[in-house]
């Protein structure tokens, strides 16, 4: 049975009308210098939130989790927090907390009523003896505390590094169950975490790489419900979803919503030959993009929508090309060894991201868009599929163990290569797509 995702949350967040504390001197507010190099992780003061105990703690652990996830913090052992206020309105004690070497420090309270909770944090530059930025307070149900807590470590990512926020986010994904050679498999969708998750697809037909649309509404994906690849959209709110295409004879794949949600790119084989294709998201209708004797596959839109990368054989392995919506020839952008595939804009726009092979070995790697800076991120046995975090900060990605009974699992990485971790699933899981930044 599948399960309707409703989207309900109701969250007010404004800036809290508390007492201002004194400002101290300092050069500037305190940030993360964030680059290629060895980055020294900000150490984080997080003590226990104050009100109701329990949803406190869960709340705190998950921003706790959020923040030190990202290889940019760690966290000041609890056994060393010796100067934990007493309630959160109090004065900071801000020698103590400079004598364990706290950079920053973390102060919150919820409280619940029946359905509803309330979460009000502030976050400190230690050194400078002052609150960085206002306070803030969210409001939610219950039942939405994990979005709170992701809404809080939001915030306090964003004022420390300077960039946007993505703990509060969606992916989309396909879970994997059976052998190999008789994979069962359907689309699930989750908080970026790895938790809360909600089945979108039964397992009665085949789906492959589900696709958010830049405002996280609706999905599109490759289903073989009948009998052969075709491309379905769906509500993500409703799971209701509907065929866009249908053409005896040919099979369409590797579909991509344009940003404006106007536009399906998606790759089209008729008589052996794959060729790029636009469709209408509205009225279904469809136009030849590119077309050579080629295979042109795995099309993404740039943020601005005016530009399209993709693969192609066409100079007798897959490279990367760049060509613009209204059609024309093709530029390519990729000329290093290997064989490159499955490309992906990044949100920023200033980087793609793609999966290489070189050799026996695979990598997700990423380039500007003119072809220059490569730079590879990963490597093992087999790294596919990679989608970026809505902030263009972190790649999330497919990755497969070797062997017969070798499983994908999902897997991200910073783009400098560094902070590279598993995501935290019992299951086999496959195609990443990384949605936006929740309202």
């Amino acid at each position: 049975m599948l399960r309707t995702l409703t989207v309900t949350l109701s969250m007010a967040i404004a800036a809290a009308a508390w007492p201002a504390l004194p400002a101290l001197a300092q050069d500037g507010p305190l940030k993360i210098e964030i680059t290629d190099g060895v980055t020294e992780p900000m150490a984080l003061a997080i003590p226990a939130f104050h009100g109701d105990a329990e949803v406190a703690s869960r709340i705190r652990d998950v921003v706790a989790a959020d923040l030190t996830g990202t290889g940019l913090f760690r966290e000041i052992p609890k056994d060393a927090q010796v100067a934990r206020p007493g309630s959160f309105g109090e004065a900071i004690a801000y020698e103590d907390w400079r004598a364990v070497s706290a950079q920053a420090l973390v102060s919150a309270e919820v409280t619940q009523s029946g359905d509803a909770i309330s979460v009000k944090f502030r976050l400190y530059d230690v050194y400078a003896g002052q609150a960085q930025g206002d306070g803030m307070q969210f409001d939610a149900r219950a039942s939405d505390w994990r979005r709170a807590a992701h809404k809080i470590a939001d915030q306090i990512y964003a004022r420390l590094t300077g960039e946007q926020p993505y703990f509060d986010s969606r992916v989309a994904f396909v879970q994997e169950t059976g052998p190999k050679d008789a994979r069962i498999k359907r689309i699930g969708v989750m908080d970026y975490d790895g938790q809360n998750i909600l089945w979108m697809t039964d397992s009665s037909s085949l789906v492959l790489a589900p696709q958010f649309s830049r405002d996280g509404r609706r999905l599109v994906y490759t289903s073989f419900d009948s009998g052969f690849p075709q491309i379905r959209v769906m509500e993500v709110a409703t799971v209701a979803s509907r065929a866009m295409t249908q053409d005896a004879g040919s099979m369409a794949f590797s579909p991509r919503f344009s940003p404006d949600g106007r536009w399906i790119v998606y790759s089209r084989e008729q008589g052996g030959n794959t060729d790029i294709w636009l469709m209408d998201a509205a009225s279904g209708a469809q136009r030849p993009l590119v077309q050579s004797p080629a295979i042109d596959t795995s099309p993404s839109f740039s943020p601005d929508g005016q530009r399209i990368v993709f693969e192609s054989d066409r100079s007798g392995n897959p490279q990367l090309y760049i060509v613009g919506v209204n059609g024309g020839e093709p530029t390519r952008i990729s000329f290093g060894d290997g064989r490159y595939g499955s490309p992906t804009w990044s949100p920023r726009g200033d980087l793609i991201a793609f999966a290489k092979q070189v050799g026996e070995r695979f990598h997700i790697a990423t380039m500007r868009t003119d072809g220059s800076g490569e730079k590879t991120l990963t490597e093992s046995f087999l790294d596919e599929s990679p989608t970026w975090a809505p902030n263009g900060r972190v790649v999330m990605f497919t990755r497969v163990t070797p062997g017969g009974n070798g499983q994908p699992r999902l897997h991200s990485v910073d783009i400098t290569g560094r902070n590279m971790r598993p995501l935290s699933l019992d299951f086999a899981a496959s195609d990443p797509s990384w949605g936006p930044l929740m309202p």
